[in-house]
């Protein structure tokens, strides 16, 4: 997902925008772009239906997620109230869609640019097991923070609302309790979303996000010390492991983040980072860890690396 990093952003102070691409209906649905992949067209919207809207069944190109923020709309016999979400694989026909009184929904069109072809069969390669539909508000439990490893400061929950197996990615609903607070830095290897539904929190890098707030941030990207005075509760999403890399230096930029993820991978994972760094894979001039500089000067490590069959010379420097 090749998006740029955008935090922070509050759309409640921008203005919908008529949604007109083809293939949708014209007329009671609106639209504001919270972020988007200029390359392929893949995109996180906020969508407004008004009341009265309707569409006949039809199917994505791309995978779409949608969750409701407020009203409700009928997807073929079901109801879908606030707090629903749905996971469409692409080529799935959803059911006719009705707005009774209005709705506003997060869409995310995971892979391409929105697209809709009228349909009432799935297209024969869809993966029709893959569609979700869960009310996160009713039907999904809460569970601890330390779902995600190493785990984040007692007192923000989580409640999964899609897991892939292959990927890892998650989609979810998050809260933190009112004086929540967290005082090193993190960083992900995955791209993260989220979208404040209520409430407020601040980060040292971007500031306050309010009720509205949302940003995408690429991996390796540093945030925190964290802060919510209020509490909040939001809506998130990465699209492969949600992996925490705590440190202590806001300072660090991307690369070094990257390098520092790598240097964590070459103590712990040994063989894997053999494999990676091998003949014939992109070779990065050693891992560094801005924490522990001289890592290299392990016995173990230096043993580790010494097994390496390059047919090439490449030096290590320690960076501080």
């Amino acid at each position: 997902m090749a998006r740029p990093h955008i935090e922070p952003f509050v759309e409640l102070n921008e203005s919908y925008k008529n949604f007109t691409l083809p293939g949708f209906t014209p007329s009671g649905s609106h639209f504001k772009v919270l972020s988007l992949d200029t390359d392929v067209g893949a995109c996180t919207l906020k969508m407004r239906f008004d009341g009265g809207y309707t569409r006949k069944p039809g199917m994505s190109y791309s995978d779409v997620e949608i969750f409701v923020l407020n009203g409700m709309m009928k997807v073929g016999d079901q109801f879908c109230g606030e707090g629903h979400y749905l996971f469409v694989p692409a080529g799935y026909a959803m059911g006719a869609l009705e707005v009774p009184q209005g709705c506003e929904l997060l869409v995310m069109y995971n892979d391409s640019e929105p697209s809709f072809l009228e349909s009432d069969t799935h297209h024969p390669l869809c993966l029709k097991e893959g569609y979700v539909t869960v009310n996160g508000y009713e039907d999904a439990p809460w569970a601890p923070g330390n779902l995600v490893n190493p785990s984040v400061a007692a007192g923000c929950m989580i409640k999964v609302l899609r897991y892939d197996v292959l990927t890892e990615a998650i989609s979810f609903l998050y809260c933190m309790t009112p004086q929540f607070m967290q005082d090193n830095i993190s960083y992900h290897d995955c791209a993260e979303e989220s979208y404040h539904i209520w409430g407020e929190s601040w980060m040292l890098q971007f500031g306050e996000l309010p009720t509205g707030g949302y940003f995408w941030r690429p991996p390796y990207i540093n945030h925190g010390s964290f802060r919510s005075k209020l509490g909040t509760i939001a809506f998130g999403r990465t699209d492969s492991k949600l992996h925490n890399y705590f440190h202590f230096n806001p300072w660090s930029n991307p690369d070094e983040n990257k390098l520092r993820a790598a240097a964590q991978m070459y103590r712990q994972r040994p063989q894997l980072y053999q494999w990676a760094a091998s003949d014939g894979h992109n070779h990065p001039h050693g891992p560094h860890d801005f924490e522990n500089p001289h890592y290299h000067d392990d016995p173990q490590v230096k043993h580790i690396h010494g097994q390496h069959d390059h047919p090439h010379h490449h030096h290590h420097h320690d960076h501080d």
